[in-house]
């Protein structure tokens, strides 16, 4: 109840001076508005000074919409329109060729540029955030072991068996709630790929639980007051940063290498390469880096999954279809390979149609390094870019009925050139064959072993970050039938 005061004093104090600024700003400044108009500045409304239109931006949606600020200000501006977002001038853009344009000229014309609450809690070495050859260097780590993971049979293997423990521990409780679930599934998968650490260690409870704290701090107000979401996130980010280079420094004085399998988990492997070319500092904000992303965004796409393929019957049955031809010619307790993967092309579909009906990831940050103009816009120096993909994923001009879960439209190639559920440019995301992975397996076993019925209603929900509104809550059921018997 303090915080919510708290919170109510600093907005209102922040109405109040936008008022007066309001009152007392002279009309020449906006001259330099009326130029840029001119110039091709798409129309829109800049809202409140310093508070812009932010709230409204952020407010939460359910995630399969573009919701109600995007719909008013695409209905009135179209689908590239200005605002006053995170404290700065921005231009929002729900066109796929202006998207796309910015996001593959990282580096050149724009660059990733992310607010400085949010730069305080990931750190300043953040894949995310950095630009140039640090997140070429970052980058390329961290794909090589991506790509020696899905192939690794050690990791398949683990893989397949933490995914059926989980599975068997939910037949003791009559109501799961999955969203939870999930996370704490893809937190254990990381933890073991990225440091060794295994579900039973006390380590693990705390790692998710700051992780949780991580992620709601990131898109709280920065008021770093005790007890604050903002504050929380950067004392569980202290706590996950102290214990990556504890173990760091255990395996350095003991001279110790983990052999998770012939190449060793990611952090051995960093520090037993010589070609490795990050510092200390570096090397420990990739751990956490890739632990957040891969947990976080593979548990919103098991949601996302679940959640879809309940309302779809008929998919369901197909998927099944799909799995099931596959595990026929494996042997009992064999895992599924990164070649048995790639062989599934209706999971896939299935795969990329819940990332563009959920949204797991709405917009990203951009800034302008020089003057743009494309396509009729023009876009100043410094102003803040962000290609929101939730528009280009709902667009009933490029998707026919784009609210329908349907992974056949993905039977057009060209879908994968239009929408951008992994990012795009030199940013795409570095983990897309490992969530696909992971989430690859984890289906196999739920379709062809269980059926589930949502407890109660529910739906995603973009805060920005993914989430469901009453957790997705589940009742499981094994299948008395074996379908391999069939």
């Amino acid at each position: 109840m303090e915080m919510i005061s708290g919170l109510f004093l600093v907005l209102s104090f922040l109405v109040v001076l936008s008022v007066a600024v309001l009152l007392v700003c002279p009309e020449s400044k906006f001259k330099k508005r009326e130029e840029e108009a001119a110039a091709g500045l798409p129309n829109g409304s800049m809202g409140w000074p310093f508070i812009g239109e932010t709230f409204s931006f952020l407010k939460p949606h359910k995630s399969n919409s573009i919701g109600t600020f995007l719909q008013q200000h695409c209905s009135r501006y179209g689908n590239v329109f200005k605002s006053n977002l995170f404290g700065v001038p921005t231009v929002v853009s729900g066109d796929f060729e202006l998207n796309n344009f910015v996001l593959q000229n990282e580096d050149k014309l724009f660059q990733s540029y992310y607010p400085k609450s949010v730069k305080d809690i990931l750190g300043k070495y953040c894949m995310m955030l950095v630009p140039g050859d640090l997140h070429k260097k970052l980058r390329t780590v961290a794909l090589t072991f991506i790509n020696s993971s899905k192939t690794s049979p050690h990791f398949l293997h683990y893989l397949h068996n933490l995914t059926i423990s989980f599975m068997d521990s939910w037949n003791k409780s009559q109501h799961i709630s999955f969203a939870k679930q999930a996370k704490k599934f893809t937190m254990h998968i990381m933890l073991k790929n990225m440091l060794n650490i295994e579900p039973g260690d006390p380590r693990a409870t705390q790692m998710l639980e700051d992780h949780i704290a991580y992620m709601k701090g990131l898109v709280s107000i920065p008021i770093n007051l005790p007890g604050s979401p903002y504050n929380k996130a950067l004392k569980a980010r202290a706590r996950i940063q102290s214990t990556i280079k504890g173990i760091m420094l255990e395996r350095r004085e003991k001279n110790e290498h983990v052999l998770v399998d012939d190449d060793g988990d990611f952090l051995d492997q960093m520090l037993s390469n010589e070609e490795c070319l990050l510092d200390n500092e570096e090397k420990v904000s990739l751990v956490m880096d890739l632990l957040l992303a891969g947990y976080e965004t593979t548990a919103g796409l098991l949601a996302l999954l679940v959640y879809y393929l309940f309302q779809s019957p008929e998919v369901l049955e197909q998927l099944r279809e799909e799995h099931l031809a596959i595990r026929r010619k494996k042997k009992d307790g064999e895992s599924l390979t990164w070649n048995d993967i790639q062989q599934m092309e209706f999971n896939t579909n299935v795969i990329y149609e819940a990332l563009r009906c959920g949204n797991l990831v709405k917009f990203v940050h951009r800034k302008a390094l020089m003057d743009v103009k494309y396509k009729g816009y023009y876009i100043p120096a410094g102003w803040q870019v962000l290609p929101v993909f939730t528009a280009v994923h709902m667009d009933p001009a490029i998707h026919q009925n784009p609210s329908k879960f349907d992974p056949l439209r993905w039977n057009d190639r060209s879908m994968r050139k239009i929408v951008n559920p992994f990012g795009g440019g030199m940013r795409l995301c570095p983990g897309t064959d490992l969530a696909k992975l992971e989430a690859t397996i984890f289906l196999h076993h739920l379709v062809l072993n269980y059926r589930w019925k949502m407890v109660e209603e529910d739906y995603p929900v973009s805060y920005p970050y993914l989430g469901f509104k009453n957790g997705l809550k589940l009742e499981l059921e094994p299948l008395e039938n074996n379908f391999l018997d069939e």
